[in-house]
């Protein structure tokens, strides 16, 4: 548009058709946009507290929830559903309390959404024993003192679940030498066993009964405590 059309208050045929093409985009997206939006926010607020209806699978056994996207799978498992085993440490995925598995994978359940676990399998520390028969680790956590407060063992022993089904899978860590040849689980030294459990912080240091634990699961002789060679 030139300066004496502007100053006259007059249109130019690009400005025109660019107007028109303009407003036609905008009569064509909208309601699409809004349509979309409007499904969005019926799925993500299904009620008036803003709660969503979620089915978790939690130690074989199928939860229903009404909780708010926002909940963290770790609050979902102590405040809906009771079980407290998992623990809050940091609640920032730095001392790894709270772990748990999903698909057979640690995780860290204070950084995990609940809603987003929909269809996978979830075990906490409540689901590892058969009736009254303990896990491996379980076990082995209890004849090798690897723990003294527990407030991080749920966590601890979750993380040593998984950590042998990594082993057995050729999973290889940070220290493994050969990565064409990731270690086996009778060979699994301490070096790897403190790399894989890095991510879990126990605040008493009993790191060596952790690391005797694992060995003993693993299939190892673990070492002589040193509470039985004092004595």
């Amino acid at each position: 548009m030139s300066d004496n059309e502007k100053a006259k208050g007059k249109t130019s045929r690009r400005s025109f058709f660019g107007q028109a093409l303009t407003a036609a985009s905008t009569a064509i997206v909208a309601p699409t946009l809004i349509n979309q939006v409007s499904v969005a926010n019926k799925k993500a607020t299904p009620n008036s507290q803003g709660e969503m209806k979620v089915k978790l699978k939690v130690n074989g056994e199928l939860q229903n929830l009404d909780i708010e996207p926002r909940v963290t799978l770790l609050d979902a498992l102590r405040e809906n559903l009771g079980l407290v085993g998992s623990k809050k440490g940091c609640d920032r995925g730095q001392c790894g309390a709270c772990t748990v598995l999903i698909d057979g994978q640690r995780v860290y359940s204070c950084l995990a959404l609940a809603v987003m676990q929909e269809g996978k399998e979830i075990v906490t520390i409540e689901g590892l024993a058969t009736g009254d028969t303990l896990h491996p680790v379980q076990a082995a956590f209890i004849e090798n003192d690897g723990f003294q407060c527990g407030y991080c063992t749920p966590g601890q022993i979750c993380a040593s679940v998984a950590l042998l089904e990594e082993v057995k899978r050729g999973c290889a860590s940070v220290v493994t030498a050969d990565l064409t040849r990731p270690p086996q689980l009778a060979e699994l030294s301490d070096r790897e066993i403190k790399e894989r459990l890095s991510g879990n912080l126990c605040r008493c240091s009993a790191y060596n009964g952790i690391v005797a634990a694992v060995q003993q699961a693993a299939g190892q002789t673990p070492p002589t405590a040193v509470a039985d060679v004092i004595v």
